[in-house]
């Protein structure tokens, strides 16, 4: 990503506020230019769960999309799963 010259955020800690109040924090795997957050894992499956924990993630972020890439497949592509709100 730094080659392509994007900026991103590695390990970025993010606070959780409910009704103004910081309740606790998140970290988030990759966070790119500000607009991407992508969500590392290496399951034999992704599930709800999973896609819970990526929708939070939006929220508080107020970024639009969510790539959740799974590195425990055969082939890479039956391990991505994009999340939008």
């Amino acid at each position: 990503m730094r080659c392509a010259g994007l900026l991103f955020e590695e390990e970025k800690s993010v606070s959780v506020r409910y009704r103004g109040e910081v309740v606790c924090s998140q970290r988030i795997d990759l966070f790119v230019d500000n607009r991407v957050v992508l969500e590392i894992k290496s399951v034999d499956a992704i599930h709800p769960v999973h896609i819970a924990q990526t929708v939070s993630y939006l929220r508080i972020t107020s970024a639009r999309v969510e790539l959740i890439i799974n590195f425990n497949v055969a082939l890479l592509k039956h391990g991505i799963r994009r999340v939008v709100l």
